[in-house]
């Protein structure tokens, strides 16, 4: 699978796991240099806290569209180490 925006491939790996409809690649599938630690964070019930990158390619930024669970609550705990993309990435077969 691959994670790109505006042309460029963000991500890349044939290690996926999907959940909730959004692939999780291995953190370390992701091209160096491109994202940007942000101060957002959100909740989910039983995924728990979320934390964001913004993506940073090409000259142009896309806030928080990188997503990651640091601890993650047992039940999610298959996507520890790995990041969803969204707000305009699309994902698709490499």
């Amino acid at each position: 699978m691959q994670a790109v925006w505006n042309g460029v491939i963000i991500a890349e790996s044939d290690d996926t796991v999907v959940v909730e409809g959004n692939h999780y690649f291995p953190r370390e599938s992701v091209k160096p240099g491109l994202l940007e630690p942000s101060d957002t964070h959100s909740v989910c019930p039983w995924k728990g806290t979320a934390s964001y990158y913004t993506l940073v390619a090409d000259g142009q930024r896309n806030t928080d569209a990188v997503w990651f669970y640091p601890e993650p609550k047992p039940a999610a705990k298959e996507i520890t180490g790995r990041v969803a993309f969204w707000k305009g990435v699309v994902v698709k077969p490499g």
